[in-house]
């Protein structure tokens, strides 16, 4: 039976790490395809793919997260709903669909901070697996974003 509190979340790989999503800020999950760059783009930004009749910006996600970004057969790019705009994130794998009670969902402890805490809103603890459920909106600082939002209308 489905609870008032459960929620839907998209889980994925980035690294070792499994990170989710709220499935509401997942608009779509699409095999990857090399994003074409952008001149003078911010570092974070891969470049842009075409998506829905317009261009969506791409940030790597491994990249953000300083991690190692080999592209394998498993990388995916989520377009994610972030207000006003899309964005497509890169990531190693994109493992299930799961629904959590939200009462079980943990805040990041006070070891957790500065840049890291201000991407993640909860935690996740399962059976040999603790999965980082990410806020979207906050994956990008609000100067990145006004940087992307004229992209998309290109």
């Amino acid at each position: 039976m489905i609870g008032a509190d459960d929620i839907q979340v998209v889980i994925f790989r980035v690294g070792s790490q499994e990170f989710a999503l709220d499935i509401l800020q997942v608009e779509r999950i699409l095999r990857y395809v090399v994003p074409s760059p952008l001149p003078k783009a911010p570092a974070f930004l891969e470049g842009v793919v075409q998506y829905d009749g317009g261009a969506v910006p791409v940030v790597d996600l491994r990249k953000r997260f300083e991690l190692e970004a080999p592209i394998t057969e498993e990388t995916r790019l989520m377009v994610l709903d972030m207000d006003d705009q899309r964005v497509g994130v890169l990531v190693d794998e994109v493992r299930e669909v799961i629904r959590v009670d939200s009462t079980t969902i943990t805040a990041p402890g006070p070891v957790i901070r500065g840049l890291a805490a201000a991407y993640i809103s909860g935690i996740i603890t399962r059976p040999a697996r603790t999965i980082i459920i990410l806020n979207a909106r906050r994956l990008l600082s609000s100067t990145e974003r006004m940087a992307l939002a004229g992209i998309g209308d290109a």
